[in-house]
């Protein structure tokens, strides 16, 4: 049994981790800013994790085999993580994002387009920090969620007072309504009702993990391998999204919709002009499985048809004609 220390958790596949790591008799304790209480029998801790005062006074004199942090945004939040973490923790586990990757917001090694990348291409070791640019400004965050993902792995990675992991993950799918984000009921929705799917010319694959294997991946992180550095989480199978909205369209037995836009126009979710995809193949030397995006995407597409979905859709779905209106992209 480990002692882990979960940073948020409150929503989609934190709180499956949650689960998971309780079921599995750990000892879980999860710390975020009160909004939401952990399941029965998790300790909850209450505070601010920008404050490390409040932070370490919430902490007490307690220690952990391992942190997970699901909700690092910047390099001023690694920070005051690093310092008030060391000495309380052996291993310290952040769950950082695809995006890192994202060529047109860094200026990245050259690789050979289109080829999935390598947790090489963006080496948190040598990745420049600033800690001085506006962290604290939310819109700033927003804008800079890439950047501000690849310090913070920076920062925790030199960090020195516990072994660090980085999760970089995929886009993540499923669970119906816990979806968050809406992506795809984007689709789901735009399907539904006729309506047309904004598209590049020649959209590029990218990678997804469905929401529960990705919580699966998170606990192997944490408590069955000792891996240091950076490791991409995505299922085999990369699409674009003229191939996802097909298998949302064969769900819902409709014909799908397309239309390509401009040059710098805005595309739907998905919809990639730049090489967007990440190779597994280190997660998989180290022992983890990966499931095909598509054993788990028609389920998925389904979930976001559950009766509360499903009745929106139905309340605003179009007629089924050969040439529906076309509506603006939302």
């Amino acid at each position: 049994m480990a002692t882990i220390c979960v940073i948020g958790g409150s929503r989609y596949f934190g709180k499956l981790l949650v689960r998971r790591l309780q079921a599995a008799g750990h000892r879980v304790t999860v710390l975020n800013r009160g909004s939401t209480a952990p399941p029965a029998g998790v300790e909850h801790l209450v505070a601010d994790r920008d404050d490390a005062v409040a932070l370490a006074a919430a902490l007490g004199d307690r220690t952990f085999d391992v942190v997970v942090d699901q909700v690092c945004y910047t390099p001023v939040q690694a920070a005051t993580a690093a310092r008030v973490f060391a000495g309380r923790t052996l291993r310290y586990v952040m769950t950082s994002t695809i995006e890192v990757y994202d060529p047109a917001t860094a200026d990245l090694a050259a690789g050979s387009f289109g080829t999935p990348v390598p947790e090489q291409r963006v080496d948190p070791a040598g990745w420049p920090v600033a800690m001085e640019l506006p962290w604290q400004d939310a819109e700033f965050v927003e804008a800079q969620y890439a950047e501000g993902k690849r310090q913070a792995e920076a920062v925790l990675t030199r960090a020195g007072g516990f072994a660090f992991a980085a999760v970089r993950s995929a886009h993540v799918l499923g669970g119906g309504a816990a979806e968050f984000t809406g992506r795809l009921a984007h689709y789901v929705e735009r399907v539904a009702r006729g309506e047309e799917i904004a598209v590049h010319a020649e959209p590029l694959p990218t990678v997804f993990i469905h929401h529960e294997e990705l919580a699966d991946l998170l606990q192997w992180a944490a408590t069955g391998t000792d891996f240091t550095g950076p490791l991409n989480a995505c299922s085999d199978g990369p699409l674009d999204a003229r191939a996802l909205t097909a298998t949302v369209a064969a769900r819902l037995g409709r014909r799908p919709r397309y239309r390509t836009v401009a040059p710098g126009e805005t595309a739907s979710p998905f919809s990639f002009d730049r090489p967007y995809a990440m190779d597994n193949t280190r997660a998989k030397q180290l022992g983890f499985v990966f499931s095909h995006t598509t054993d788990w995407l028609p389920a998925a597409v389904a979930e976001t048809l559950a009766p509360g979905v499903t009745h929106q859709l139905r309340a605003t779905a179009l007629p089924r004609t050969p040439n529906p209106p076309s509506a603006a992209i939302s």
